[in-house]
This record gives C-alpha cells, structure tokens and sequence, in this order.
C-alpha cells in the first residue's frame, strides 16, 4: 500500500507499520499491506491494554471472572478498572473521585485486572495471557514477562499487532456480541484527558479500548468513524481497528510519542483510509 510510504518521514530510527483488511465477501481479514521490519521487536507499552482487555474478555466468557465483580476502591467493579472510571489515579493509590465519576486513564485499575485473573484463576497472568490469547493467535513474537504489568508491559513484532487486530475485526476467541459491547461506551458521559491530546468532554471509553467517537484532537484520522476503537503507546505504536471501515491499522517504532506522533498518526490514518476506499 502507497500509503504506508509515509513512514519513510516519520523522524524516528526505525519503523513499522500494516493494514488488515475484512474482505467483502465476509470471509477472514487479510493483511493488505506492511512496511518495515514486520518481525522485529518493539516494546508496546500501552497498546498493551488491547491484549489485556481481550484476555479480560475471554476470562470472563469462561467464568473465571464477571464485569460486574468488586474490584479496585469501593463500588468499583472489574467493567469500571477496564473503562477508566473506578476514581483511581494513574498509579494507584488513595482514589481521586468515587466510581462512576469521571474518566481518570490509569494503568494502576489494569494491574488489578490481571491480579484479579491471577487470584481467580490461580494461574500468573502472563500464563493466563499467553494460553487464552497469545498463543491461540500464533503471536509467537508476543511477550509479558512474568510480572510484567498487564497495563503497559508488552512487547512483540508488528506481526504479532497484525494478528491481533485482525481478531479484533472478525473475533474468534470470544462471541461477536461479547466485543460489540467492550467497544461501545462504558459509563457514558465522562469527562477526562486523553493522554497526550488533552481533555476531552465527553472521554469516551469501552472496556479496555479507547473509542474515537467526536474527540478532537485525537491520534487516529478524521476519516476513522466514530466507531473507530484501539490504543496508541508512549513507546511510539498503535493500534486501531475502524469497523465501518471493515480495515484496522498498525504501527510501532523505536521514538517515544510526541508532537511527531500526533500530526503523523492521523496523517497516516487518513492515508490509509482514502486508499483503502479507492
């Protein structure tokens, strides 16, 4: 895809980047093109958070877990740590508002996620990743070390990201209905700040992957619908998967995100978008 030419501009060391596309014909999503080093290993960080979510999914499609159990500060439950909305600050410690009160991004409501999987299911969650996810979806690159943090913990290989955005387009680990949910909003109506691109009224979030919906400035395009899920990391990646677009979209590098990355994402996005509908 021309498109993805666009990283050869990105200032960074190295690079990055593919499209999966859900065929027509309804048949199982293919990789549409990549650029880069498709096997080389990056650190994640919180692209991370799409993993644990879909874990966290699959958890409790097989009883180990249920959204609607206690967990985190009290009248908190596992659907509010997943969606940023249990009142805990980034890193833990005495909450900063009562459930259900604002959008408050915090990697601490994630590592009680998996300490929660863990307990439940008396398996470390780095297993528990690995058996439920990882290793159903041949993301052999894929890695949280043991006590790694489900938050911000990963690393893998763009093909690894590729294959799990294309089970994000066309699930196969847990029921169609199941993601539908985790991706429409959670808790409706939050204010917050979206990491690197400010506050946001409403900050809308689904179970562990953030939702584009009418934020502006966002890290996706202004061609991405509304419907347009996923999660970029401080380590300089991110993944999107736009469902009216039947298309998702990966990338990682080697630069931490900034200012770079938050005109040439979008740019990006876009490219990707107007040729996919060409």
């Amino acid at each position: 895809m021309r498109s993805l030419d666009l990283l050869s501009a990105w200032p960074v060391g190295a690079a990055t980047a593919g499209v999966v596309r859900r065929p027509p014909d309804g048949g199982p999503p293919a990789v549409a093109g990549v650029r880069g080093d498709v096997d080389r290993p990056f650190y994640w960080a919180s692209v991370t958070k799409c993993c644990t979510a879909l874990c966290a999914l699959v958890a409790v499609e097989e009883g180990t877990l249920s959204l609607d159990d206690p967990a985190g500060p009290p009248g908190s439950t596992v659907a509010h740590l997943l969606a940023h909305a249990s009142g805990l600050g980034p890193a833990g410690g005495a909450p900063l508002e009562p459930p259900g009160r604002r959008r408050i991004y915090s990697n601490a409501g994630f590592e009680l996620v998996g300490a929660l999987v863990t307990e439940r299911s008396g398996i470390p969650f780095d297993e528990y990743l690995r058996e439920a996810v990882l290793d159903p979806l041949s993301m052999r690159g894929a890695r949280l070390p043991p006590g790694g943090s489900p938050a911000a913990g990963m690393s893998g290989t763009l093909r690894d990201l590729l294959a799990l955005a294309a089970e994000l387009l066309s699930p196969t680990l847990i029921a169609g209905a199941t993601l539908k949910a985790a991706t429409e909003v959670a808790f409706p109506g939050l204010s917050g700040v979206l990491p690197g691109f400010g506050r946001q009224d409403p900050c809308d979030w689904g179970l562990g992957f953030e939702l584009r919906d009418a934020k502006d400035p966002h890290w996706t395009g202004r061609r991405n619908s509304p419907a347009t899920f996923g999660h970029f990391g401080q380590s300089g990646g991110f993944l999107w998967v736009d469902p009216a677009a039947g298309a998702a979209c990966a990338a990682l590098s080697d630069t931490a995100f900034g200012p770079w990355a938050a005109s040439a994402w979008p740019a990006l996005s876009d490219a990707v978008l107007s040729e996919l509908r060409v």
